[in-house]
């Protein structure tokens, strides 16, 4: 098969021939149709989040089952698929609970074994792995969900139980801030985005933010925005800055979700905890969407009531997305949206 491989951190990753991937007893071959290019495949290649090499990046695909291993029997040959990033063990407590995203056992394609942009990827422990995709949500859409939506969508309706008529603030309007925001109204929620970008925050509005900050110190006017601080706030980009400015800009009680990846210094962060303490606020992290969750989320999608397809920038094919992978050394455009590769 055709594959996008990279040998060392950093290297040009080139298109090659390599053997198609064997089918594992409890998993499942996919033909890939669609595979998302995302910010995580590219701290993988430059190696700020370590994996075996070589590797086949992307996690973030759709396609369908060409092969099923001998113990799988909630899938078979032609079903039309999607899976999350994370993917359980089925064995441990958080597997047997539904809780597959924090798996300590978990895999990822691109990460801990062969990923998606290729002509076919593995999915291990398929009768928990995979997703079953409706008929309206096409290959480029579901690809769109599987890291950057899936996770907002967990974030915002899961970690921090928006409800409708609540102020949310979205720090960050990458792929993850413009799906929490999209996720947030539909809802019913009142959104207020911020970013550093003038174009992100257009985007932003596009999507239904009702006030957009544009400062590198936010946390009075997200204040002013939200009526005397949100009811939760949604970190989507990940710094120490962004965190700290996103629980100082909660009302009482307010929640926190912590959704932008924490690297480096950023990992031992320190927080405002005088606060989160006398304020009773609740911070929590949110990883992924366990493939349990994904029916309600897709029948939002089939309801007209969430669009993650406005989200895709761009379509392309394998040479495109080493491309794009290369491109997101500098600052992705949120305008530029998603880039989804069709191999």
């Amino acid at each position: 098969m055709r594959a996008v491989v990279y040998d060392e951190y950093g290297a040009v990753p080139r298109v090659r021939e390599v053997p198609v991937p064997e089918c594992p007893p409890d998993g499942a071959v996919i033909r890939v149709e669609a595979t998302g290019v995302c910010r995580s495949d590219w701290h993988a290649w430059r190696g700020h989040d370590p994996v075996p090499l070589p590797m086949i990046p992307g996690h973030e695909f759709a396609g369908v089952v060409a092969e099923v291993g001998p113990e799988v029997r909630r899938f078979a040959a032609g079903d039309r698929v999607t899976a999350p990033f994370v993917n359980g063990c089925g064995a441990c407590e958080w597997c047997l609970s539904g809780q597959a995203q924090v798996c300590p056992n978990q895999t990822q394609p691109g990460f801990t074994h062969e990923g998606s942009f290729a002509e076919y990827v593995v999915v291990r422990v398929a009768d928990l792995n995979l997703v079953r995709l409706p008929d309206a949500v096409d290959a480029v859409t579901a690809a769109s969900l599987g890291c950057r939506f899936a996770t907002a969508f967990r974030a915002v309706a899961t970690q921090a139980q928006v409800r409708a008529g609540e102020e949310v603030a979205v720090f960050g309007c990458g792929g993850v801030g413009l799906s929490a925001i999209m996720v947030a109204r539909a809802l019913g929620a009142r959104v207020t985005a911020i970013d550093l970008s003038a174009d992100a925050l257009a985007r932003a509005r596009e999507l239904g933010a009702a006030e957009t900050v544009q400062s590198a110190d936010p946390v009075d006017a997200v204040i002013a925005a939200t009526g005397g601080g949100a009811h939760v706030t949604i970190d989507a980009l990940g710094s120490a800055a962004t965190a700290n400015a996103a629980v100082r800009s909660l009302r009482r009680q307010g929640r926190h979700v912590q959704v932008g990846l924490m690297l480096g210094a950023a990992a031992s962060a320190p927080l405002p905890w005088d606060r989160v303490i006398a304020w009773e606020l609740h911070v929590a992290g949110s990883h992924g969407m366990a493939a349990a969750d994904y029916p309600a989320m897709l029948q939002l999608i089939v309801d007209g009531a969430l669009d993650p397809a406005s989200l895709v920038g761009s379509t392309t094919d394998l040479e495109g997305a080493s491309d794009a992978l290369r491109a997101m050394d500098a600052p992705t455009p949120a305008a530029a949206g998603i880039v989804v590769a069709r191999p």
